[in-house]
């Protein structure tokens, strides 16, 4: 089977302690970039294997070179401009507590360019290191947009939004073909702000900033479409959505159905992985808008808890979600990485690979093999 696998994952791990260790040293001056890189290349081929042992076939370095999903490839692009500190964002647990969060911040301040690869040198040792699909994940074009808005677009080096767009979705074609000339054929787009805009509040505030939430789903569904418009026809790509991932903490809540129909039928893509895992991401009839052919990845397990979902009713739900689309077009996963910054969720080393290790057996068990 093509990915996205009928077991896969959204793509980072929890950092184990030594990496941690080297990259606060790396941070405070006490040690150099070389002997990190060492550390993350040990760290990352430990994680390889693990995956490829518990059954995965698509294949992620964990993001062990990064501290958050999205910062660390956008600040790479000439033009982005990364800030600290200019505002808190409120992160929730289900018990209610809040977890504070003051996330970078991205402005561009000069014309968005792609002058150097970004992930090519970090593909280059995955793909050495696996026997398995190696899949690298990158954040959304949306990433570049959506918190700060026009704010955090400069007037006088874009006048115009669409000439931001341009450059914005040149840039990330050029990494595109970058990595695909290395031989990726499995790419995954990581996106939140689809997600939400699904949420009833959040969805008023952009419009009391002037912006039309569903106007703002038709857009980053083109820029994701433009991104990836020269990719070769081999090369498989998927979206994941996410309302929010730090600490075991969310941010958003709402089901699709806000965004489903423009998101499943415009955005040009072969599969889209979806969170799942509770009661914040509503019903699965929004999924009678899925097209035939994107897979639909049912994030039906939990990477924010430790405790490992029973068989019973994982498959459970995956019977509910196929009333709605077919299942020989679904697949399994959590519904978002274990770690999307290096601080990572509440739970154990051991207790990420007893859950992976179940998501394999459920998928196994219902679609014959993984």
């Amino acid at each position: 089977m093509a990915p996205p696998f009928r077991a896969d994952h959204v793509g980072s791990f929890l950092r184990p302690e030594r990496l941690r260790e080297a990259r606060q040293k790396f941070f405070a001056h006490e040690i150099s970039a070389e002997a990190l890189r060492a550390v993350e290349d040990e760290c990352i081929r430990e994680v390889v294997k693990k995956q490829e042992e518990v059954g995965l076939k698509g294949i992620t370095d964990g993001e062990f070179r990064r501290t958050y999903f999205h910062v660390d490839f956008l600040e790479k692009l000439d033009g982005v401009e990364v800030r600290y500190g200019e505002f808190s964002s409120s992160f929730r647990k289900d018990d209610g507590t809040q977890v504070g969060f003051k996330p970078p911040t991205m402005h561009v301040e000069s014309k968005i360019k792609h002058a150097r690869s970004i992930q090519g040198a970090d593909f280059d040792f995955l793909k050495g290191a696996v026997t398995k699909t190696p899949k690298v994940c990158i954040p959304a074009p949306s990433m570049l947009h959506f918190r700060g808005g026009r704010e955090a677009i400069s007037a006088q080096v874009y006048p115009r939004m669409e000439d931001f767009y341009d450059d914005l979705t040149a840039a990330y074609r050029d990494e595109v073909n970058d990595l695909a000339k290395r031989g990726l054929r499995y790419l995954q787009l990581d996106d939140t702000n689809l997600a939400y805009l699904c949420d009833p509040a959040i969805r008023e505030r952009t419009k009391a900033r002037g912006d039309d939430p569903d106007a703002l789903v038709r857009l980053y569904c083109k820029l994701v479409n433009d991104a990836i418009k020269d990719r070769p026809k081999d090369m498989v790509v998927s979206v994941h959505l996410c309302r929010g991932n730090f600490k075991s903490a969310w941010v958003a809540q709402g089901g699709y159905e806000p965004v489903a129909e423009i998101l499943l039928n415009e955005m040009k893509i072969d599969g889209f992985f979806l969170e799942y895992d509770d009661e914040r991401s509503g019903d699965f009839a929004p999924l009678r808008f899925a097209p035939k052919g994107p897979t639909i990845v049912l994030g039906l397990m939990s990477s924010k808890q430790a405790a490992v979902e029973s068989k019973d009713e994982v498959k459970r739900r995956i019977e509910e979600a196929a009333r709605y689309v077919p299942l020989e077009q679904c697949a399994l996963s959590h519904q978002c990485g274990f770690s999307s910054t290096a601080h990572g969720n509440d739970l154990t080393e051991a207790d990420q690979w007893k859950k992976l290790a179940r998501c394999v057996e459920v998928a196994s068990e219902v679609w014959g093999g993984v």
